[in-house]
């Protein structure tokens, strides 16, 4: 369910009121965590956090011409999801946010590999997600990229 939005605030207006405002409070957390370098994009029809072209000319290796992704966030059918690659490279990052998730939310998360889902807006816990935000520099991301992602 990808959105033709061309901008986040497109995007955002066009959900229903009860995930605009959970959108809304995510992206606002994110945007005040995220390391400095990535950028804030439509990206996949959803709202991306990316490392541009002028910091990695290369971009992502399964279509060099989109820039490098980081982090995305969604209002699916089902669900609001977070997108983080870091947790699905990183073992050590991926426990840490579960074990993290444990004592912040009464609710196991429902994740796929880079994707964390929440079904309501009140089970999402947003400073830990601000924290999952700030975990990983540009420079750290495209080292764990180039690590596991492109072949040498």
């Amino acid at each position: 369910m990808q959105s033709k939005a061309a901008t986040v605030d497109a995007y955002i207006a066009e959900l229903p009121e009860d995930r605009q405002k959970a959108v809304n409070e995510l992206r606002k957390v994110i945007k005040k965590n995220l390391p400095k370098g990535f950028k804030e994009c439509m990206n996949y029809g959803m709202i991306g956090y990316v490392v541009p072209h002028s910091i990695y000319p290369a971009g992502y290796h399964c279509d060099p011409k989109l820039p490098l992704p980081f982090m995305g966030l969604a209002s699916q059918k089902n669900a609001i999801s977070v997108y983080h690659m870091g947790v699905y490279a990183d073992p050590k990052l991926y426990k840490w946010f579960t074990e993290a998730h444990a004592k912040a939310s009464p609710k196991k998360p429902d994740m796929g590999k880079s994707c964390i889902r929440y079904k309501k807006a009140e089970d999402i816990p947003y400073k830990l997600i601000g924290e999952l935000s700030a975990k990983l520099t540009v420079e750290e991301w495209i080292a764990w990229y180039e690590k596991a992602f492109t072949k040498k």
